[in-house]
């Protein structure tokens, strides 16, 4: 068994579902001094939510490279319904059992044997591990408080890979090298409760509120750019107090979310959608409210050095060049975005987040042999 597999197992047992630490990043700590790393924690929160995040750093000067990842994990769901115990890391005929094989810890595992493999070989400049425990959850006291640590210590890398799980069905098929952005809507009503048989004597919220959402009802919002699909729209939740049959009800509401490309803002799109909310409720007649809630700005990674090192190791190492995608959804890629330029890529993905997820040890093998060669060819550049 490799290093790289068996750090990924010793890091499945680890426990370590949002916002649980588990004993992740004390074992990556522990591992990272061995190696020589300077480790340090960065604990965030407040009110008495905190959320415990690691920085580890080796060398000096240039090229300096990072790599990215989360230790934290999805529930395992129905633990019934799991052929391993979730939490096992079993090893059977070639495929690691777990949650987070692919969702990532299986990726951290290959990241830190390939920055093993660089000390040992006198890398000539500098390797930084940015690793969170909140990337699962809200996502809003971990590497988002480490990019603005980073920046305040003056720490910026040349470039960061994201060891995500961007491949679909196998190993060497695709680079995230941007994402969408993400903004929620949660948008009120209010009219006048009543007895369906009287609606003179009412006002029902329920026809302005669908007009209101016509805009984000399964809506293609643009034609889409030279890196991104058509910005979308889709409503998630409709809600009323009515409570029966035969009445009308007082208040509505619903839930939208926008994945929207760099042809908007979150600004934009909020101005543009309650100038619209205005128009509808006052040909309604009703009172309206929404709240805003945006976790992601879209962002985009030229083709470039980063991309180029990426494809090019990936292409050594498996024999296929990955092509280029922003597709999916949100990762902490949209924050590490500020610090330097970022592109993601992992193992494959499709068991992610599932019952039984699991990955093919020959993958990670093949990952660490990829980010191997990702900081070779960065030092002899």
């Amino acid at each position: 068994m490799s290093y790289a597999v068996d750090l990924a197992s010793r890091l499945i047992k680890c426990p370590s579902v949002t916002p649980t630490e588990g004993g992740a990043l004390d074992l990556l700590q522990a591992e990272l001094d061995r190696i020589g790393f300077a480790c340090t924690r960065l604990p965030f929160g407040e009110d008495g939510e905190q959320i415990d995040n690691l920085f580890a750093s080796w060398g000096s000067g240039q090229p300096h490279f990072a790599f990215a990842g989360h230790t934290d994990v999805v529930p395992p769901g129905a633990v019934a319904s799991w052929t391993h115990d979730p939490f096992s890391g079993l090893i059977d005929n070639g495929i690691l059992h777990g949650r987070g094989a692919a969702d990532m810890k299986g990726g951290i595992a290959a990241f830190v044997a390939a920055a093993r493999q660089a000390v040992e070989d006198g890398f000539g400049g500098r390797i930084s591990l940015i690793i969170t425990g909140d990337e699962e959850g809200k996502a809003v006291y971990g590497t988002d408080k480490m990019v603005d640590w980073l920046a305040e210590q003056n720490i910026v890398p040349d470039m960061c890979l994201v060891a995500e799980p961007t491949n679909p069905s196998f190993l060497g098929e695709v680079i995230k090298n941007g994402r969408r952005g993400s903004l929620t809507g949660q948008l009120e009503v209010t009219g006048i409760q009543g007895h369906v048989a009287y609606p003179h004597l009412a006002r029902n919220p329920l026809p302005g509120l669908l007009a209101m959402l016509a805009p984000v009802t399964s809506q293609q919002m643009d034609s889409g750019t030279d890196w991104f699909d058509p910005s979308t729209a889709e409503v998630t939740r409709l809600e009323s107090d009515g409570g029966a049959d035969n009445v009308i009800p007082q208040t509505a509401s619903a839930r939208f979310n926008i994945r929207f490309n760099t042809e908007h803002s979150q600004e934009s799109l909020k101005a543009g959608l309650e100038a619209h909310f205005a128009k509808v409720a006052a040909a309604h007649d009703l009172i309206w409210q929404v709240g805003w809630h945006c976790t992601a700005e879209p962002f985009v990674t030229e083709p470039g050095q980063l991309t180029d090192l990426i494809a090019g190791a990936a292409e050594e190492i498996t024999g296929q060049r990955p092509a280029l995608s922003t597709s999916g959804g949100t990762s902490d890629a949209r924050f590490l975005c500020r610090l330097c330029p970022v592109a993601e890529f992992g193992l494959v993905g499709k068991t992610m987040h599932r019952i039984d997820e699991q990955v093919a040890t020959a993958d990670i093998d093949q990952l660490t042999a990829i980010y191997s060669t990702i900081l070779g060819r960065l030092e002899s550049a």
